[in-house]
């Protein structure tokens, strides 16, 4: 097996423990919503601690993989996660406060972790010459589906929570940074200086565009992780293990769409894809929220999935198209696209005390609507010079040297 080829498969390894790791914590909320005493108001807070740590790490990876590298950002977050999932999972037995600091450590590990692999993902297209980062993030998927139908048994089984979680956390330990070591090389050398790869990419428009479309679908993404399982227990009456395997069928419909994400895309065009999947997935959250019977509900469910499938991995993507300015232009988008998990558990949660959470998961299809009108403006051109950098560093034609990564998404 050639190194690009072993890079490949770890960077899946990745993206697919990352996925188990996140659906496994989330299979488990209503439990540890149960242990804890919390209404819907202060389940979104405590959930936010996590999103806060995430953004954090978000913020300030961007300068930290440009000088560490891709691979020991992604050793060191996944034992960071690891920790935090374990410190979360033992203090739901306790109270509030050790789950908080247990969120906001996974959270730390999340945000560097996911920057990390995504800067892997984009080093693996370079070399391969084609585009796979959609597939790159089935492998999270995957790993989510298998994350949520194991939860669902968990539950059944009536596995402690704590036990339960445990065992992911000392698996994600184990196996992340052993396969990471597989990683290649990054295009910007380690100890580059952070203003080249780190902050300088939040003047630049086109990525600010794409980190506000990277947002809608994050949000629409993220509130299925966070409140799919509740407002199928609450809302529909089903019960707790068919509350899982409604998540479960929202992660297995994202997996198929992101699967076969590189051949819609070359197909169709980018931007004709993303609205299409965009209507869908506004059609599907409707239909989730107002379904008379479950089955409905669990098709609405399939549909909001497969709507929200491409739009993280094709944004991150189009904002890693210079391999110079990558890790700055990522971190950038995908700061901006996890503020909805910094904004989205705690106004979901407010909004479900006044109108139910599963009438409050309306919002998640006006957020659809966004995401449609705003794919052209997003994805519809490439960087100009006006958004290369001050430092004015541009290709023969005058344009920011973006012309490495792979083309087979970008026909609009």
């Amino acid at each position: 097996m050639t190194a690009v080829r072993r890079a490949t498969s770890a960077t899946f390894i990745a993206f697919g423990a990352s996925g188990l790791a996140f659906a496994s914590l989330f299979a488990r909320i209503p439990q540890i919503r149960d242990q804890l005493h919390l209404d819907p108001a202060g389940l979104g807070l405590t959930l936010l601690s996590g999103s806060a740590g995430s953004v954090l790490a978000l913020i300030l990876s961007g300068p930290v993989v440009a000088r560490f590298g891709s691979r020991r950002v992604v050793q060191v977050s996944a034992v960071l996660f690891a920790v935090g999932l374990a410190t979360a999972a033992f203090g739901a037995l306790v109270g509030v406060p050790p789950v908080v600091a247990g969120l906001f450590v996974l959270g730390v590990g999340t945000g560097a972790w996911d920057v990390a692999m995504n800067l892997q993902g984009t080093t693996v297209e370079r070399h391969l010459d084609r585009t796979i980062m959609s597939r790159l993030h089935a492998g999270f998927s995957v790993g989510t589906v298998v994350g949520a139908l194991v939860g669902a048994a968990m539950v059944a089984l009536k596995v402690p929570v704590a036990v339960h979680l445990t065992a992911i956390a000392v698996l994600v330990a184990t196996v992340v940074p052993g396969y990471a070591r597989r990683f290649l090389p990054d295009r910007a050398e380690p100890g580059a200086p952070a203003a080249r790869t780190g902050f300088g990419a939040w003047r630049e428009p086109r990525t600010i565009l794409i980190g506000l479309f990277v947002l809608a679908f994050t949000l629409a993404e993220g509130a299925g992780n966070d409140w799919i399982v509740i407002a199928s227990v609450d809302g529909h009456q089903a019960a707790p293990a068919i509350g899982t395997l409604a998540f479960a069928a929202f992660l297995t419909a994202m997996t198929i769409g992101r699967w076969c994400g590189p051949w819609l895309l070359h197909r169709y065009g980018k931007v004709p894809v993303l609205r299409a999947l965009a209507v869908t997935g506004l059609a599907g959250t409707a239909l989730f929220v107002f379904a008379p019977v479950l089955p409905l509900a669990l098709a609405g469910a399939l549909l909001w999935g497969l709507g929200a499938a491409l739009g993280f991995p094709v944004g991150m993507s189009a904002a890693a198209e210079d391999p110079d300015r990558a890790a700055g232009r990522v971190s950038v988008v995908a700061t901006i696209g996890y503020c909805a998990f910094l904004a989205g558990p705690p106004l979901l949660g407010l909004l479900g005390d006044q109108i139910t959470v599963l009438r409050a998961l309306m919002a998640v299809a006006v957020l659809f609507g966004f995401a449609a009108l705003l794919t052209g403006v997003s994805l519809g051109g490439r960087a100009t010079a006006t958004d290369v950098p001050p430092d004015g560093s541009t290709d023969a034609d005058g344009h920011g040297a973006e012309t490495s990564a792979p083309r087979a998404v970008d026909r609009a």
